[in-house]
């Protein structure tokens, strides 16, 4: 596996953040280069792949940290960081699903050594410079190929999310996940499970909605507006004619 080699564009929504912003990308980028001296970001992946962006928050179980964030403010949180920087943080919500698909990334090179991987991880974050030094750390502890790292400054993802081509975003912000869906962007909010949960990482398994989520909500709405019975006269009517594909339809043919 290769190490992290984040992007490490910043934005800021402010001019009085901006220089604050313009600060962290320097302090990032002298780390990313400390780690890796010869390599170089890469640029976004073509569409043949399959981008997933995921927040750091759904990548990494970093509940105790919000908390502190919100409780204690900003240089509290840092500094607090800066100290934990060499213990790995825990797996999040979305950290078996980002392992299944490298894993079939890593099974598709063996077969087909000359292909180009069929998924691309994207890791979005919010966070300052020298947060994002403990998640380099612990993208590089559990072995994940992750590759670019977009620092967003707090603004909204949606124009990162469309420069990297992004064909499902996952995050734990509920309002970004609904912009990111009114943008066409098929994106899903992930929560911390209050149970003890055991997924698979090393096999991909995926499910998905028929209604309103593969295919567009049209039967649906007939069953609210009309009832039951002219929902089958319309399945009866239309039984040949496809439905419209939404967002998460476009992920499946993708290829996921």
């Amino acid at each position: 596996m290769s190490g992290a080699s984040p992007d490490t564009t910043q934005a800021s929504p402010a001019a009085a953040a901006e220089a604050e912003g313009q600060h962290d990308t320097q302090a990032a980028k002298a780390f990313y280069d400390s780690i890796a001296p010869k390599k170089k970001p890469k640029l976004p992946k073509p569409q043949n792949a399959i981008t997933i962006a995921v927040s750091s928050r759904v990548l990494f179980n970093m509940v105790s940290e919000r908390q502190m964030y919100e409780d204690e403010g900003v240089e509290k949180y840092v500094e607090y960081q800066q100290k934990n920087e060499e213990i790995p943080l825990k797996p999040g919500p979305a950290f078996p699903f980002v392992k299944a698909v490298e894993e079939v990334n890593k099974q598709l090179r063996i077969l087909y050594p000359d292909s180009e991987e069929l998924f691309d991880i994207v890791l979005m974050t919010n966070n300052h410079a020298q947060v994002g030094v403990r998640l380099i750390n612990s993208i590089n502890h559990y072995g994940l190929n992750i590759e670019r790292f977009c620092m967003t400054g707090g603004k909204s993802p949606i124009g990162y999310l469309k420069a990297y081509l992004t064909n499902l975003y996952l995050s734990s912000d509920s309002e970004k996940v609904q912009e990111a869906i009114q943008e066409g962007i098929a994106a899903a909010t992930m929560f911390i499970s209050k149970r003890d949960i055991v997924l698979p990482e090393y096999e991909l398994r995926v499910a998905f909605d028929g209604d309103a989520v593969l295919f567009s909500d049209e039967s649906e709405q007939i069953v609210k507006e009309r009832g039951l019975d002219s929902f089958f006269e319309h399945e009866k009517q239309f039984e040949n004619k496809p439905l419209a594909q939404v967002q998460y339809g476009i992920v499946c043919e993708c290829g996921l």
